[in-house]
């Protein structure tokens, strides 16, 4: 049986955790969180993006208007919906600062993966850094401008 601190789902600002294999509350819980949306200009190239360049899959493909895909990471850890809404604004993303908001992803070599996501069109916001405990640290923003977190920790936080 999967326990509660295995189907948290955090982002925003730093909540990006969802339990692995978490498809329903469990006995002990009454409420999870289950994704965050974006509202973005062309949800399908970016979704196509984060398949491609971060390892992820996507879980539902809708069609339009509003072309919503629902991606999560290849384990199924953690899910995130893109979609087009003309009806309401489309954030200015390139223009939030990351500190704002930003979508945070471990990794196991941050310069790899850093100087592969270049490669793939993210631009950087922040070099790497590394702080006082030893996690390491970048900020990058995919090609259409979403803060993206990349750490290479001493410790997993789950």
């Amino acid at each position: 049986m999967l326990n509660a601190r295995t189907c948290i789902l955090s982002i925003l600002p730093a909540l990006l955790l969802l339990g692995t294999g978490c498809q329903s509350l469990s006995p002990q819980q009454d409420i999870r969180l289950e994704h965050i949306a974006f509202n973005v200009e062309d949800p399908a190239a970016l979704a196509d993006w984060y398949v491609t360049h971060l390892d992820m899959v996507i879980t539902v493909k809708g069609d339009a208007p509003g072309y919503t895909r629902y991606v999560a990471d290849a384990g199924k850890n953690m899910i995130l919906e893109f979609y087009h809404n003309t009806d309401v604004m489309i954030p200015d993303y390139p223009s939030i600062d990351w500190h704002v908001f930003h979508i945070a992803f471990a990794v196991q070599d941050i310069e790899v993966v850093r100087e592969r996501l270049i490669k793939a069109g993210a631009t950087p916001d922040t070099d790497i850094t590394t702080s006082d405990n030893g996690d390491r640290m970048t900020m990058l923003r995919d090609p259409w401008g979403l803060p993206l977190q990349f750490f290479q920790r001493v410790e997993p936080k789950l």
